[in-house]
């Protein structure tokens, strides 16, 4: 469990999408339920961690954006749970991340590509989306990153912004989990035996934030973004390769 938690750490320490292994990671050895809820106190301590060490930085205007559409995206994933299928929306917002990145990507956009800023109708829509493809198919880092990284936030910015933004819909996770009973001591001791790993990995992806030039953070998120979307579309595509 301790590499699923280190890859996690540097994910939310600002490197989004090396955590897209921790939770398959995890469900080699428990179920892939019994995983999510073992990982879920850890990322509210790592995301303890994030807001604090970003707490001066972050964009009050795309939080301002973002946060009432992800609370509809949460509720109506929610509603909408049993009867939509979560490989059917990892597939979708895999595409969808793919064809972003790369465009960004090839010929160099990835830096020279056109800037953009928050705004209100674009931000609550990839809202809604980031709360719906969260709590569907736990997927709602891609959304956040197509309408944010546009953006060219300083890196800590960038990071900052998400880190609360995320910290907010983890606790929103919180009240289902435990009607599910998935809190259960075990699952408790668990996470609290892998809470040093957390948040040392945490740390150690904020010291490197600090340190990539904003090109080459961007760049590197980019490439990231385009492995989270291949993963997504595998997830997809499995039911119906067997």
């Amino acid at each position: 469990m301790v590499p699923a938690v280190v890859l996690m750490g540097l994910s939310k320490g600002g490197f989004s999408g090396l955590g897209l292994l921790s939770l398959p990671l995890m469900a080699l050895i428990v179920s892939p339920v019994q995983a999510a809820a073992i990982m879920l106190p850890i990322l509210i301590v790592q995301d303890v961690v994030t807001v604090w060490s970003y707490r001066r930085e972050f964009d009050r205007r795309n939080l301002a954006t973002l946060i009432p559409g992800m609370l509809l995206g949460v509720l109506a994933g929610y509603l909408l749970a049993a009867k939509v299928s979560d490989a059917a929306v990892g597939f979708a917002v895999g595409v969808i991340s793919i064809g972003f990145a790369l465009r960004r990507l090839l010929g160099g956009k990835a830096t020279a590509a056109p800037v953009t800023k928050a705004n209100y109708s674009a931000g609550t829509f990839w809202g809604v989306v980031c709360g719906f493809t969260s709590m569907i198919a736990h997927a709602g880092g891609p959304p956040f990153q197509i309408y944010v990284m546009p953006q060219r936030l300083p890196p800590a910015v960038f990071v900052g912004t998400g880190a609360l933004f995320f910290a907010l819909m983890n606790w929103i996770k919180v009240l289902p989990y435990f009607i599910l009973g998935q809190f259960s001591p075990q699952n408790l001791t668990a996470s609290a035996v892998l809470f040093p790993v957390a948040i040392l990995s945490t740390l150690a992806g904020v010291w490197l934030v600090r340190r990539v030039p904003a090109e080459r953070f961007y760049t590197l998120i980019y490439w990231l973004l385009v492995a989270v979307g291949l993963k997504l579309i595998y997830e997809g595509l499995r039911p119906l390769l067997g």
